[in-house]
């Protein structure tokens, strides 16, 4: 009978406290990975400046987060998870010193569960790096889409997906607004002085794009980057790898803490198995 009780004594201990520490730390963790979260990605997008080294700063820390170097025109990093506040981004000619005078400077404020995409646009001669904010959601059952003009050699462009018309007259260095468009393969032309460019693309339902025309040695090209897939979910490539900056960490799994209160009551068991072995042994004697 003793034997029972102190077996079922434990028991409820050991669920007690997986209850206690066990179902708060996985709950932490879940939370984490969303509160006071955002985005940020940067980009290349002036077709005449050559290539930069980027970087990411916290207001609060003077080492940078994230370092990418040798930039060239084009180019997109993937979405780097960031937490929640005030940030600077700067722009230094490829191979500067990090403590060099940045070429250009902004800073950007980053609100938890929306994304950012920070980019030196214009030419050389008028460069300057633009905050877009990036959207997230779609309308239920399409996808959504906007176009950067990155073009220099059209600097007016007309984009079309399918019949949809994305922007009739999109200057150099400017962004159109999201809009909605029917989901699935489709075709997007590209029309600047009097020549239509053509190629083919894929939107699934409730995904976000963002199509960047470029100059490329046949004249223009667009390309597809994929916000997001799936309203309410972190952007596409936001994982926390981190690209020459250190990636930041959650909180510890609760698995530890559950392993340490198991060895704890397994341990207490055992004493008590052990007491109640020389509590019958005494008594034999």
């Amino acid at each position: 009978m003793f034997f029972r009780n102190t077996t079922k004594k434990l028991l409820m201990l050991v669920a007690a406290s997986a209850l206690l520490l066990g179902i708060p730390a996985a709950a932490a963790f879940a939370s984490s990975a969303t509160a006071g979260t955002g985005w940020i990605r940067l980009a290349h997008l002036s077709p005449n400046t050559p290539a930069v080294d980027v970087y990411l700063y916290s207001f609060d820390d003077s080492t940078a987060m994230i370092v990418l170097h040798h930039v060239a025109y084009g180019t997109v990093s993937p979405y780097e998870s960031v937490k929640a506040g005030d940030y600077s981004v700067a722009m230094r000619a490829a191979g500067a010193s990090a403590t060099s005078q940045p070429v250009l400077s902004t800073s950007v404020t980053i609100t938890g569960g929306h994304a950012y995409t920070v980019a030196g646009m214009g030419p050389e001669s008028g460069l300057r790096l633009q905050v877009m904010n990036d959207d997230l959601s779609t309308p239920s059952g399409q996808a959504l889409v906007r176009v950067i003009q990155a073009s220099l050699k059209q600097q007016v462009v007309k984009v079309a997906v399918g019949s949809t018309v994305l922007a009739s007259s999109l200057k150099f260095a400017s962004v159109s607004p999201y809009q909605a468009v029917s989901p699935g393969a489709a075709t997007v032309t590209l029309t600047a002085g009097g020549t239509n460019t053509t190629s083919g693309v894929t939107c699934a339902a409730g995904t976000v794009h963002t199509f960047v025309v470029l100059d490329s040695a046949s004249g223009l090209e667009v390309v597809n980057l994929e916000d997001a897939s799936g309203s309410g979910k972190p952007p596409s490539g936001g994982v926390q790898t981190g690209f020459g900056g250190t990636a930041p960490h959650g909180p510890g799994s609760a698995l530890p803490w559950l392993a340490a209160i198991g060895a704890g009551s397994l341990l207490a068991l055992t004493g008590g198995l052990r007491l109640r072995r020389n509590r019958q042994l005494t008594a034999r004697i």
